[in-house]
C-alpha cells in the first residue's frame, strides 16, 4: 500500500507561502521543511548547496538536515565529518542531470549496498536509504542538492509523491537563489523597512496591484537611468518588449488576483552596451506583524547587478593573463558574478562554447576551479587601462 499524501486544496499554497518566507529569512525554513514532509509523507529532507565540480574541488556552503521540522545537527556533523569523504555516491551524484529524480539506493552497486558505511548510515540513522536526490542549479554556478528522505510507510514512492517533488523543485531552487542574493548584501532576515537601507543590491517593493511602494537608493538609481528598467507611472517595466513580457508575466504570477498564493521566479533584463544584464528575483511577501507599517508590500523585486564593484578592463586581463579577446570577456563576466548560462545569453554563444573557453583558461594557468580564475581576474581590478 502506497503512502497517502496530503490532498487539501491549499496544502501546496501553504508550502509556497512558507518557502517565500524562508527565502527572506532562513529561520523560517524549519516550518517549510515540516510542511513538505507532511504533504509528501516522508521522514524528513535535506537542503545543501556547494560549488566545484571534481573531487577535491567541491566545497559545501551549507547543509540543513531536518526531520519533521526538527534540525538534526548531529547528523550534519556526522555526515560532513565522517561519511562525506568516503561516500561512493558523491562523485556519481555530481554527474546527475539537473531536475532528475533519482533514488539514493541506485547510486550504489549491489555490493556497496551491503558494505558501504555511508549508505548504511543513510539507511539506518538518516532514514534516507530509499530516499530521492535531486540536483538543482544554484546561484553563481553553485549546485543545490535537495534530498527527500524515505516515505513514512516504507513502501516505495507513489506517482503522487513524485509529482509533489517535481512541483516543488523550482520553488525550493528559488528559495536558495533569493537567500543568496540577500545574504551577499547583509539583508537576509531584515524587515522590509531595514531592507531599504541596504546598498549592495537594488530592492523594489510592490503592492498587491504591482505598483511601486518603495525602493532603495540603488534601485532608484537604476530606474532613473532607464537602462534596462524604468518606472512608468508607478509601475515597473523593462525597456525591451521581450524582457518586459517576461517581467510582467513573472510579476503576474507573484501577484495573482483575488488573494491567491503567488509564486516567485527570476529573469534577466538586458542593458545597453557591454553591461551585463540585470538579474531580477521576484518574491511574494506574506503580511507579518514585524512589518506592520509596510503591510501593503506584497512582493519584493531584487535587482542584482553583476557589474557592481571595481572596474576590470578586459584588455588588461587579456594582456596580463595572455588570453584571447573572447576569453578575456568571459573571464571578466565571470568575475562580475555572472553564471555560464548568463554569459552565453549575453554574448550570443552556446553554453558549451563558454565552458570551453573556461577550460582553456584553466589549462593556460594551471587552475582547476572557477573560483581561482575569478580571484585571479579580480586581482586586476582597478589596474591602469591598456595603453595608459
Amino acid at each position: 500500500m502506497k503512502a497517502v499524501v496530503r490532498s487539501e486544496p491549499n496544502a501546496f499554497e501553504r508550502i509556497l507561502a512558507s518557502l517565500h518566507e524562508a527565502a527572506l529569512d532562513p529561520a523560517r525554513w524549519p516550518r517549510a521543511s515540516a510542511l513538505i514532509d507532511e504533504a509528501i509523507g516522508t521522514h524528513g529532507n535535506t537542503l545543501a548547496c556547494g560549488d566545484g565540480e571534481a573531487e577535491g574541488d567541491y566545497r559545501t556552503n551549507f547543509m540543513w538536515i531536518y526531520h519533521r521540522g526538527q534540525r538534526r545537527r548531529d547528523l550534519e556533523r556526522l555526515w560532513l565529518g565522517t561519511h562525506y569523504p568516503r561516500d561512493e555516491r558523491i562523485p556519481r551524484l555530481r554527474r546527475l542531470p539537473f531536475y532528475r529524480l533519482s533514488r539514493i539506493a541506485d547510486f550504489y552497486t549491489e555490493e556497496e549496498r551491503k558494505t558501504s558505511e555511508p549508505y548504511n548510515a543513510l539507511r539506518t540513522v538518516a532514514h534516507a536509504g530509499n530516499g530521492i536526490d535531486v540536483r538543482l542549479d544554484g546561484p553563481r554556478g553553485s549546485r543545490i542538492l535537495w534530498e527527500i528522505n524515505d516515505p513514512l510507510d516504507g513502501d516505495g514512492w507513489s506517482s503522487a509523491q513524485r509529482d509533489w517533488i517535481r512541483r516543488l523543485m523550482p520553488h525550493v531552487r528559488q528559495t536558495v537563489h533569493v537567500q543568496h542574493a540577500l545574504a551577499r548584501n547583509d539583508a537576509l532576515g531584515a524587515t522590509l523597512t531595514e531592507m531599504l537601507d541596504r546598498t549592495g543590491l537594488g530592492i523594489v517593493q510592490l503592492d498587491a496591484g504591482g505598483r511601486i511602494v518603495a525602493a532603495n537608493d540603488r534601485a532608484r538609481d537604476a530606474l532613473r537611468t532607464g537602462d534596462g528598467l524604468f518606472d512608468a507611472g508607478g509601475f515597473l517595466l523593462a525597456r525591451t518588449p521581450q524582457d518586459n513580457d517576461e517581467l510582467q508575466a513573472l510579476l503576474g504570477r507573484a501577484l495573482p488576483p483575488l488573494g491567491a498564493q503567488g509564486t516567485g521566479g527570476s529573469t534577466i533584463v538586458r542593458r545597453s552596451g557591454a553591461l551585463p544584464p540585470l538579474v531580477l528575483h521576484v518574491s511574494p511577501v506574506a503580511r507579518r506583524e514585524a512589518d506592520f507599517p509596510d503591510w501593503q508590500v506584497a512582493a519584493l523585486v531584487l535587482l542584482v547587478d553583476p557589474a557592481n564593484g571595481a572596474a576590470i578592463d578586459p584588455a588588461v586581463v587579456g594582456e596580463v593573463l595572455d588570453l584571447t579577446g573572447m576569453e578575456s570577456r568571459v573571464a571578466v563576466l565571470l568575475a562580475r558574478g555572472m553564471s555560464v548560462s548568463q554569459i552565453a545569453t549575453t554574448t550570443g554563444r552556446k553554453e558549451s562554447t563558454i565552458r570551453s573557453h573556461v577550460k582553456h583558461m584553466f589549462a593556460k594557468h594551471g587552475l582547476s576551479r572557477q573560483a581561482e580564475l575569478v580571484r585571479l581576474v579580480r586581482s586586476l581590478a582597478g589596474a591602469p587601462q591598456a595603453g595608459d
